[in-house]
């Protein structure tokens, strides 16, 4: 008899080790929660109880059980559902043992519109990146909701502030009479009860928003209504890590789901030349692919191939999901270009005008057109659309607000045949992770000024922090994140949304900026005809748009637009050399609003422009 307890001791304990502890399926949830015909075969992950020795079948129509994949202790099944030609329908999941059954519901949808509907970006586009949470509280309901009721207050720079999905519908006007285009918003995953990610790059559940920002029906309301005005939306992800109060953490699908467990891991350190480096040693690069970005943010392993399949479905389902256009990616260099290949092929083979813009955190053109896509590196090529031009970033904030000289622009610029596509570079001078400008720039609106005016008219697709329309200051993170003003009522701060209550820095920094745009707009040639440097010194930088580089002859494309930045404190005269330039044989120098200022003298082989001090002017050259 003690013989046959010990047995039935050790079998108890080995079935709880396993899953097998008698009791029966249930089923928690599932990823993706619904999937759409004309997507990829899904790959499920199923998340519950008593699944250790489930046995999986469906009931549908035209949709086959493919293979079945199911964690030790019962909690996870990877289930693969062959859909190719199916019709939209709900389809039963059930799972049986001899302890018994489960079934659960889900839907296979029809298109939510046509592939070539998500447009993607493009330099004809203008970017305006919003921090969800401060720009406007559109909805008090959701401030406090009922996973973190304490995480909101305003009086905490690093706590919720209350900015929604509501807020940013209820304020597009402003945005199109900025001149926006596209609106970039930072992530809307869920991150409860990660209690101070109300940035959103801590997610939680990559299937579900935030309920600080509101539902998916108020993110897709938004999505519609963008769409409605011609406008675009963009999607912020975060393919390389997740944060540390995700249910994964303390039980991963996968023993090798993460780099690392949340008591043992290496931190995303290191040299990020050894990563571009041919001669380095593979292992060299390893913690910056492999390591943890912060402790609260565990690191994917994407060499995974479960964990890739996750990856690529959850980007293929926000896209179909909530009609986005454009994706940026947050931390590319930290995932390795394996997965980032296949990745794009996936989303460009479904949304073959889908965009998307890689954060590549680094002022060496070198290092960032390592990862833009159209060209192999390491055999690979990631399939980026195109990296965020951080080089041009630290060179215009070097230039206007450190005293480096203009021609440091200008060298960085001509690094541009470094990249396949540096036409497609998207530009900016400050974004939520980095120092406001006027900051910087030590208050000074002049300098503001000029870096807005370069943002219009360099070569590429422009970003624009909310806020540095308005003249915002802001030190570093987190105060380059206060709340945008008249977004909170409570606050009360004189709106910034309207004219009639802006201050007069507001109100003149804003005409400034809408009215560049607007130039933008109207002058094709400054979406995508190349750019032509002509001068750079200290103090001056001197650039044309154009199409007809070999200067104005009969015939030949008659729009041009010359661009001049003077940082000197006194007015400067230029004299640029015409010959065998976008210049020659170029009679009118007409001055553009807003930037009209200045005057230009034709001369033998050159001309003389003056412009004043610290100045941005712009001429149409004919």
């Amino acid at each position: 008899m003690k013989a046959f307890r010990l047995v039935l001791l050790l079998f108890s304990l080995a079935a709880s080790a396993t899953g097998l502890n008698c009791e029966p399926p249930h089923i928690d949830s599932i990823d993706p929660p619904d999937w759409f015909v004309q997507l990829p075969e899904p790959m499920l992950l199923i998340h519950g109880s008593g699944l250790a020795h489930a046995r999986f079948s469906l009931h549908a129509a035209g949709v086959a059980l493919g293979r079945t994949q199911i964690s030790p202790n019962g909690h996870w099944a990877f289930v693969w559902l062959k859909t190719s030609g199916a019709r939209p329908q709900n389809i039963e999941i059930a799972a049986r043992s001899s302890e018994g059954s489960t079934r659960r519901f889900w839907r296979l949808n029809p298109p939510t519109e046509p592939a070539e509907a998500h447009r993607g970006f493009s330099p004809s586009d203008v970017i305006y990146l919003v921090m969800t949470d401060r720009f406007a509280d559109g909805n008090s309901a959701n401030d406090r909701p009922p996973a973190n009721p304490s995480g909101f207050d305003r009086s905490k720079p690093r706590s919720w502030h209350g900015g929604d999905f509501a807020g940013l519908a209820q304020h597009l006007d402003y945005l199109q009479s900025l001149g926006v285009t596209a609106l970039w918003t930072t992530p809307v995953y869920d991150n409860e009860p990660m209690r101070d990610s109300y940035h959103g790059y801590a997610a939680t559940n990559l299937y579900a928003v935030d309920p600080h920002f509101g539902t998916l029906d108020d993110y897709r309301h938004l999505s519609a209504a963008l769409h409605a005005r011609g406008l675009k939306l963009i999607i912020d992800m975060v393919p390389n890590h997740i944060g540390v109060l995700h249910p994964w953490v303390s039980d991963p699908p996968t023993p090798d789901w993460f780099h690392g467990t949340a008591a043992r891991h290496s931190h995303a350190e290191g040299d990020i030349y050894t990563l571009i480096d041919p001669h380095a040693a593979p292992a060299s690069g390893r913690n910056l692919t492999e390591g943890w970005f912060t402790d609260s943010m565990p690191d994917m392993n994407q060499e995974n191939p479960l964990v890739a399949q996750y990856l690529i479905q959850n980007a293929l389902w926000w896209v179909e999901t909530a009609q986005i256009d454009a994706i940026r990616i947050d931390t590319f260099p930290y995932v390795g270009r394996a997965f980032w290949h296949d990745f794009h092929a996936a989303l460009h083979r479904a949304f073959p005008n889908l965009t998307t813009v890689g954060e590549v955190f680094n002022g060496d053109p070198v290092v960032t057109s390592f990862f833009a896509g159209g060209r192999e590196h390491s055999g690979i090529d990631t399939g980026l659309d195109t990296p965020f031009d951080f080089p041009v970033y630290f060179a215009v904030r070097d230039v206007l607000t450190h005293g480096k000289p203009m021609s440091a622009l200008a060298a960085v610029l001509r690094q541009d045949s470094l990249y396949p596509h540096p036409e497609h570079l998207v530009h900016f001078f400050g974004n939520h992770d980095t120092t406001r400008f006027l900051t910087e720039a030590n208050g000074s609106v002049p300098r503001l000024k000029e870096a807005l005016g370069l943002l219009a008219t360099l070569r590429g697709t422009p970003e624009l922090y909310s806020g540095d329309e308005i003249a915002m200051p802001g030190g570093a993170d987190p105060d380059n994140r206060h709340d945008f003003p008249g977004g909170f009522p409570s606050d009360g701060q004189p709106s910034a949304f309207t004219a009639a209550t802006r201050t007069p820095l507001q109100q003149t920094t804003y005409a400034w900026t809408a009215a560049l745009f607007a130039i933008r707009k109207s002058h094709p040639v400054l979406h995508g005809a190349p750019q032509q440097d002509l001068f750079a010194d200290d103090t001056a930088f001197a650039f044309i748009r154009t199409a007809r580089l070999n200067g104005c002859k009969p015939g030949a494309a008659p729009e041009a637009v010359l661009v001049v930045v003077n940082k000197k404190p006194e007015p400067r005269s230029l004299t640029i050399p015409t010959i065998g330039t976008a210049l020659a044989g170029c009679s009118q120098f007409q001055p553009l609003a807003p930037a009209n200022s200045g005057n230009a003298a034709v001369g033998a082989g050159s001309v003389q422009l003056n412009v004043p001090a610290d100045s941005f002017v712009l001429f149409s050259v004919r």
